[in-house]
């Protein structure tokens, strides 16, 4: 059976994420992106992000009845980010009555950052995410592969591996989101380019997001691949947020109060409760 049977996507879908310093807001009508706010909020989203989705809405021209569901980033990423988004969008789909579907929030990086770098077409790749569940999904280690980051302190990062059939393709999973330590993660994207033919692997490997403080533990990669491998600092934005909503909406709805947020981890304060148990 195709896991999309019988399922459409919402036409007028609001999206947004809140798990890093960037906070990305945007409304999609089909494969179309109506409006989008993009705001550096240096995490202080709570601040900002009423009023930044009552912009966005107005900018399309919506009423937020006028809406069919609500995608939000569900991290990994900033503790308190995450929370605000989720809750905001439990809050918005209870009261209105809508789908809320959780995307990752280093899914939608990746879609952004290799989107941008590559000279994508943001339009085409809306298109594609609006009638994909008709085309299916295919994860390839061919092309490109993307990998995510989000910088968690003391040499980690959250991250994951994508692969996309490049040109024209939406990535697809290839390693699941975690918190990894970097010097590992490289040693292991490494091994496995390693262990391919080179006329296996892939056209590049990026590295998006927040790469600047793990450029020491992907220097190796370079050294082995060169040009192959890219690093690209990338803050999301929200027409790649609002597309990666899109996408994921062909899967079926959260159950708007089992919606949670992915942590990855313990919170650090609640790590040290437990340390100290």
């Amino acid at each position: 059976m195709n896991e999309y049977e019988n399922i459409r996507p919402p036409q007028r879908l609001l999206a947004f994420d809140t798990a890093t310093s960037s906070l990305a807001v945007a409304v999609t009508e089909g494969g179309r992106v109506l409006a989008e706010r993009n705001i550096h909020a240096e995490r202080n989203h709570s601040a900002y992000l009423v009023t930044a989705i009552g912009d966005c809405l107005e900018a399309a021209g919506l009423a937020k009845q006028d809406l069919d569901g609500i995608a939000v980033g569900i991290g990994p990423g900033s503790y308190t980010g995450i929370r605000i988004a989720v809750t905001t969008a439990k809050t918005l789909a209870w009261s209105l009555r809508l789908p809320v579907y959780g995307v990752s929030s280093l899914a939608a990086l990746a879609l952004g950052g290799w989107a941008g770098s590559s000279g994508q077409d943001a339009a085409a790749l809306g298109e594609l995410a609006a009638r994909r569940g008709e085309e299916g999904r295919r994860a390839t280690a061919g092309g490109h592969w993307i990998a995510p980051l989000i910088d968690a302190r003391r040499g980690q990062a959250y991250t994951a591996l994508f692969g996309v059939t490049a040109p024209g393709g939406l990535p697809e999973r290839l390693e699941p989101d975690a918190i990894r330590l970097m010097d590992g993660w490289a040693d292991e994207l490494q091994r496995q380019l390693e262990q391919l033919p080179p006329d296996e692997r892939p056209a590049r490997l990026w590295f998006v997001g927040e790469t600047e403080k793990h450029e020491a533990a992907i220097a190796p990669l370079i050294a082995a691949f060169g040009e192959l491998v890219q690093l690209v600092p990338y803050e999301l934005e929200g027409a790649w947020m609002g597309i990666a909503g899109l996408a994921r909406s062909w899967l079926p709805a959260d159950e708007v109060h089992a919606l949670e947020p992915n942590y990855t981890q313990l919170a650090e304060a609640e790590a040290k409760r437990l340390r100290n148990a």
